[in-house]
């Protein structure tokens, strides 16, 4: 290719990029965005470092294990990153960016650990970063929901809706700014007093009231937008069509696996009083996969293939939860007749209930299916029961004409082509002279 042509089709590229974000030019927003990634990746590498070196210190009890947040900055800062390269003009990109360098920041807390527990004194700014990390993780929460606001193509639903997005944005921000004056012990970190807080909250002065109204604020500024960005979210996906409706299954497939997660995380805590690491896991990398899911849906990478995956995941995930309770059921009942109540079940007992789940596994899955279809995919479902209905009708039928004119409405209700035509070989007559 000449030089000047190479030349002019990347001005070309670059002018198009700057008229349709119109603010950011394509070679700039590629620069930054992975300028961003960079520092997330710096910050993440970093916290995982001192990760490692404190891995033995004990810590304050919290949700989830230590590095999730790495795990959050690495998912949001990636998919962020080539989003906003690709797609500069859309601000979903911009937003992962953001909530993914936050994550990281908060994940590069693992710093303190080192500087004040593992080896104290042997770092300095050890309060100072941890007091970070406890406020601006509810920057990440503005970033969430300015996602949900604005996907998948950047633009809010209407503009009644910007009230809620000015909320999204100043509600975590009242909230971090309460957190990081309030003064005692920091929330996440309680062998560290607040090196910035207020101290004249705790005799009632007029600032700690001040303090105290801007965590008020700040609750009720970080719930609204969440719920109110979820029911945008909703109200968009009734009324999208097309690529945009199969982009916004996208991420509502993902944040229902979130939720379902963090729903079971809930239930086992309420049963048992403590939440398995396993299951802490699972809502962790749920809540990692819905920048994945956005992204994917945004790049619009095999965006047909979401009916299948929802489909799949309904399917095998019912399935799973039917076979465990029919396996507990039959070894608590019959453990309970033959092993006595509080001891092992015989082991006979186990291998009967493997055999009967797994007797049970195909006829389960297809009456599953079956059940699944009707219910979410009713037009899969009644192109299946059409084409069953006209092969027991091919089976005695004789006249090829009507079969041609019931093979042609059968093609028209399950595949439902524009136009359709059918075209039969004539029988070549044998000849007695040559016997072809």
């Amino acid at each position: 290719m000449p030089a000047h042509r190479q030349d002019g089709e990347q001005i070309a590229a670059a002018t198009l990029a700057t008229t349709k974000g119109g603010w950011l030019r394509a070679d700039i927003a590629a620069r930054l965005a992975w300028g961003l990634w960079m520092a997330s990746f710096t910050l993440s590498a970093l916290g995982l470092l001192f990760l490692v070196l404190s891995a033995s210190t004990p810590i304050p009890e919290r949700f989830g294990f230590r590095g999730a947040d790495i795990i959050f900055a690495l998912t949001f800062s990636t998919v962020g990153a080539v989003v906003a390269r690709r797609r500069p003009h859309n601000p979903v990109g911009w937003l992962f960016c953001a909530g993914g360098l936050v994550a990281a920041i908060v994940g590069f807390a693992e710093y303190s650990v080192y500087a004040i527990l593992t080896r104290p004194g042997s770092l300095p700014l050890g309060a100072e970063v941890v007091w970070v990390a406890t406020w601006i993780w509810w920057l990440l929460l503005s970033a969430v929901a300015y996602v949900l606001l604005v996907f998948p193509d950047g633009r809010l639903l209407s503009p009644r809706w910007r009230p809620l997005a000015w909320l999204a944005g100043i509600g975590p921000a009242t909230m971090a700014v309460g957190i990081a004056l309030e003064p005692g012990p920091l929330e996440e970190f309680a062998v560290v007093r607040n090196p910035f807080g207020l101290e004249e909250l705790e005799d009632g002065g007029s600032v700690g009231e001040l303090v105290d109204l801007l965590g008020l604020l700040g609750v009720l500024g970080v719930l609204f937008p969440l719920v109110g960005a979820g029911a945008s979210l909703v109200l968009r996906f009734r009324r999208a069509r097309g690529d945009q409706r199969l982009q916004l299954k996208w991420i509502a497939f993902a944040a229902a696996l979130a939720a379902t997660a963090e729903a079971t995380s809930i239930g086992m805590f309420l049963l048992v009083g403590s939440v398995p690491m396993a299951i802490e896991v699972l809502v962790i990398f749920a809540l990692a996969g819905i920048p994945v899911a956005a992204g994917m849906a945004i790049l619009k990478y095999r965006l047909y293939d979401i009916d299948r995956i929802i489909n799949r995941t309904l399917v095998y995930g019912l399935l799973t939860v039917l076979l465990g309770v029919i396996y507990a059921g039959i070894v608590l009942m019959l453990g309970q007749l033959f092993g006595g109540l509080g001891e092992d079940p015989p082991s006979w007992v186990v291998a009967g209930a493997t055999l009967a789940v797994a007797a049970l596994f195909q006829p389960a899955r297809r009456r599953i299916q079956q059940v699944v279809d009707r219910r979410f995919n009713r037009r899969r479902y009644n192109a299946a029961r059409t084409v069953e209905a006209f092969s027991v009708r091919l089976r005695d039928e004789v006249d090829l004409g009507v079969l041609t004119a019931e093979l042609l409405v059968v093609v028209d209700q399950t595949i439902q082509p524009t136009r359709a035509s059918l075209w039969l070989r004539p029988s070549v007559e044998r000849s007695p002279r040559t016997g072809t």
